[in-house]
C-alpha cells in the first residue's frame, strides 16, 4: 500500500503557485490584457492562502508587481521566485504535491509539452526548483528506465482513493502521444504506487479546440468525495455533443469504493468561442478551487450565469466568482490550467 496521498483540491491549501504570464505567442494580439486578468485571480485567490509566483527575472518582478498595485491587490500574501519558464501553464508542468506521512512531497513527472511543442525545457525543471525552495523530498516517476510523461491537467482526484481521466490523452497511440505502449494497467501501478489511487475511472474524449488532446479539466471535475460535474452541450450540431454524451454514459453506473454511487451534475457549454478561425477550448468547467472562492472562467455568454448558479449550489463555504476569460483562453487553457495547489501540513495532523 502507497505511503502516498494525492490530495483533492478543496482541501487545505498552503499556497497557490502561478507563474506570471511572458510568453506573448501564447495570447497572439491580447497579450497586454493578459497580466491584469491574472491580477484579478491573484487577488481572490490571496485572500485565503498565499500566492508564490514564478517570475522571469527582477525586471519582470517589476512590472508584475505595478499590475497588481494597480489593480489594487495586497502584497500581503504574495511571493515572488525568479525563475525562467516557457510557458505559465503550471497545472501541468509544476510539481504534484502529495501527503507523505507526515510531511508533504513533491512527485515529478517528466513534462513534454504535451507532447506537442517544442519548448519545454525550463519548464520541465519546475518541479525541482520548487522542491529546492521549499526543502521538499522530490520523487522521480520511472518506468522501463524512463521518466513519465503526464500533466497536472490530465487527471482529478477525490482525495480519497479515485482518479478520472480520459482515453484520448494517456493512451491515444497516433496523437500527442505521452507515454509509449502504456496500458490502463500501467497508469493504474504509477496511480497507485505515488497518488494513492485505488480506483481510476476512464472518460473518453476531452473537447473540441483542447490542445492538450483530451484533458479532463476541460470536462469533468469532482467537486466532493462522491461527486463530479460534467459538461454536456445541448446543441445536437455541435462537435462536443456526441462525445460529451458518450462521456455521460460511462458515468452512468459507477460505484466508488465506499459502495456510494457516483452522482453526475451537468454544467453547460458555452456558445463556441473562435478567434481568426479556430476553435478555443472555453469551459466552466476549468475552475479552480481555492481556500476561500472558486474561480470560474466566464465568456460574456448566456450559460455564464447558470454555470456560477449550479456551481454556488455546490460551494456553500467558499464564494463563486466569475472571471472573464475571452482573452485567457486565446492561450488555449484558462484558469485551473495556470494554477497550482500546494496542501497544508496541518492536512497532516
Amino acid at each position: 500500500m502507497s505511503n502516498l496521498k494525492l490530495p483533492a483540491e478543496w482541501e487545505s491549501h498552503e499556497a497557490t503557485w502561478i507563474a506570471w504570464p511572458n510568453n506573448k505567442s501564447d495570447w497572439p494580439e491580447k497579450f497586454s490584457t493578459i497580466p491584469f486578468v491574472y491580477a484579478e485571480i491573484v487577488k481572490y485567490i490571496s485572500h485565503g492562502e498565499k500566492v508564490s509566483i514564478l517570475v522571469q527575472s527582477k525586471e519582470h518582478k517589476l512590472k508584475a508587481e505595478k499590475v497588481l498595485k494597480d489593480s489594487d491587490v495586497s502584497s500581503s500574501n504574495i511571493e515572488f521566485f525568479i525563475k525562467k519558464t516557457d510557458r505559465s501553464w503550471l497545472r501541468d508542468s509544476g510539481p504534484m504535491f502529495v501527503k507523505e506521512e507526515k510531511k508533504i512531497s513533491i512527485v515529478d513527472f517528466k513534462f513534454n509539452a504535451w507532447a506537442k511543442y517544442d519548448e519545454y525545457k525550463l519548464d520541465d525543471k519546475i518541479p525541482y526548483f520548487i522542491s529546492k525552495k521549499l526543502n521538499l523530498k522530490r520523487i522521480i516517476v520511472e518506468q522501463n528506465g524512463k521518466q513519465v510523461v503526464l500533466e497536472g491537467g490530465a487527471f482529478d482526484t477525490n482525495g480519497k482513493g479515485t482518479l478520472i481521466t480520459t482515453q484520448e490523452c494517456l493512451l491515444d497511440e497516433k496523437v500527442q502521444t505521452r507515454n509509449p505502449g502504456f496500458t490502463k494497467q500501467d497508469y493504474f501501478d504509477i496511480f497507485k504506487k505515488h497518488f494513492g489511487i485505488n480506483n481510476v475511472i476512464w472518460l473518453g474524449k476531452g473537447i473540441a479546440g483542447d490542445d492538450t488532446h483530451g484533458h479532463i479539466d476541460d470536462i469533468c471535475r469532482f467537486v466532493n468525495e462522491d461527486t463530479v460535474v460534467l459538461v454536456q452541450e445541448e446543441n445536437t450540431s455541435d462537435e462536443n455533443y456526441t462525445l460529451l454524451k458518450e462521456n455521460k454514459e460511462r458515468l452512468q453506473n459507477i460505484y466508488l469504493p465506499n459502495g456510494s454511487k457516483l452522482i453526475v451534475i451537468d454544467l453547460p457549454m458555452p456558445s463556441p468561442v473562435i478567434f481568426k478561425g479556430q476553435r478555443l477550448p472555453a469551459s466552466y468547467a476549468n475552475f479552480y478551487i481555492s481556500n476561500c472562492a472558486v474561480l470560474v472562467p466566464t465568456f460574456n455568454d448566456p450559460n455564464d450565469r447558470i454555470a456560477l448558479g449550479i456551481l454556488s449550489e455546490i460551494f456553500k463555504d467558499r464564494k463563486v466568482i466569475g472571471i472573464h476569460s475571452t482573452d485567457l483562453v486565446l492561450g488555449l487553457g484558462t484558469i485551473h490550467c495556470l494554477t497550482k495547489e500546494q496542501p497544508t501540513i496541518a492536512l497532516l495532523e
